[in-house]
């Protein structure tokens, strides 16, 4: 972190704990904080009215945490304001997202959402409104500047870490990012923000769809997409053993909620068949011929340093958050990635596969095609 004192910074202050403890060694380090809370999501203005989970369509979430952000913000001596990119999430995040799961496939929408919105959206209003070339946010992430360049590094805590999601972001975006709880792990973040008697230390961590929080989401799909119904067909006999109400609202290697109770073995997505609506399955037992693959390719790929500099160095790539590293040999072929790995489940298309070397993530691209 900067430790240049009297710089202006503008803090993405979300009303979770991480943000908050964010908040707090920002100003420590001597800088003049500016809280922004967003919001990017609106139930009304975006046809948001199935799939709430119990009483929680009646709480309005973003009004919650937007006090708790007010809470943090008198209790650090930090002026907190708040904007709305809800038009910007809905054309540059949301309407994708709906499109690639009317193609079948699964996309995630957090990643799109750092790229467009938390660094893009807020980092224009921060430089217009602030006056400012500084932002911060509650990321488990790093940033390094050496050889006139700006890398993007794992944050310490590799449980925690969320370069992941980070994978589009730029050159111009990382120069101005600043993630304070880097080298934090979670427990000692929470146990600060107790210290400090912070009245979040202990909130739940957000869960579910970036800015739109946790759903039953097939339900939350059906705002959007029409049910369909059609079959569900196990691959390894060809028989029809149930009923699926769209295959949008399934994901390859997805176990649960499949209807099909009774049956004497687990059974997993493997195949989605668009044109006939048709959605297979396998039973656990042969999970690994069907749902097993040694290559993929990826397109849309962001090389957030100049790919050259990577090109003798132990390349892995990782598929899911939170998955363990996997070494990987690739080849750039035009615009397009190809990548070799050992033999690994549920390679999803419509996915991101991010690519690291040691600390450093090398940035990332949407799975377009699985062998």
């Amino acid at each position: 972190m900067d430790k240049t004192h009297n710089k202006q910074i503008v803090l993405a202050m979300s009303g979770g704990v991480d943000s908050s403890v964010a908040c707090y060694l920002l100003k420590k380090e001597g800088y003049t904080v500016n809280g922004l809370f967003m919001k990017n999501w609106d139930r009304y203005l975006n046809y948001d009215f199935k799939g709430y989970i119990n009483n929680q369509n009646k709480i309005c979430d973003s009004q919650k945490d937007f006090n708790d952000a007010k809470s943090v913000a008198k209790k650090l001596n930090v002026d907190i304001e708040y904007i709305e990119f809800i038009t910007n999430y809905w054309d540059k995040v949301f309407k994708y997202v709906i499109k690639e799961y009317k193609n079948g496939n699964t996309p995630n929408p957090d990643i799109l959402c750092n790229k467009y919105i938390k660094f893009g959206s807020f980092l224009k209003y921060a430089k217009r409104h602030f006056k400012t070339n500084l932002i911060a946010t509650g990321h488990y992430a790093n940033v390094e500047y050496k050889n006139n360049q700006y890398y993007l590094k794992k944050a310490l805590c590799e449980e925690k870490d969320q370069t992941y999601f980070l994978c589009w972001l730029n050159q111009e975006q990382l120069s101005h990012i600043v993630f304070p709880i880097g080298k934090m792990s979670k427990t000692h973040v929470r146990s600060l923000a107790k210290k400090i008697k912070l009245n979040n230390w202990n909130k739940k961590s957000s869960s579910g769809i970036c800015f739109i929080g946790e759903r039953k989401f097939n339900k939350f799909l059906e705002n959007y997409i029409k049910p369909k119904i059609g079959n569900i067909v196990n691959i390894s006999t060809n028989k029809i053993i149930g009923k699926h109400n769209g295959i949008m609202f399934y994901t390859i290697g997805q176990n649960k909620s499949l209807g099909l109770g009774g049956m004497k073995e687990k059974y997993y997505v493997c195949k989605k068949e668009i044109k006939k609506n048709i959605l297979y399955v396998v039973p656990e037992a042969k999970k690994s011929k069907y749902l097993s693959s040694t290559k993929c390719e990826l397109s849309h790929f962001n090389w957030i340093n100049d790919y050259k500099q990577w090109k003798n160095q132990k390349i892995q790539v990782r598929f899911r958050h939170r998955q363990k590293l996997i070494n990987c040999n690739l080849k750039i072929c035009k615009s397009k990635i190809i990548i070799k790995y050992k033999k690994t489940l549920m390679v999803t298309k419509g996915q991101f596969a991010v690519l690291y070397s040691g600390d450093f993530c090398l940035g990332g691209g949407i799975i377009t095609k699985v062998f």
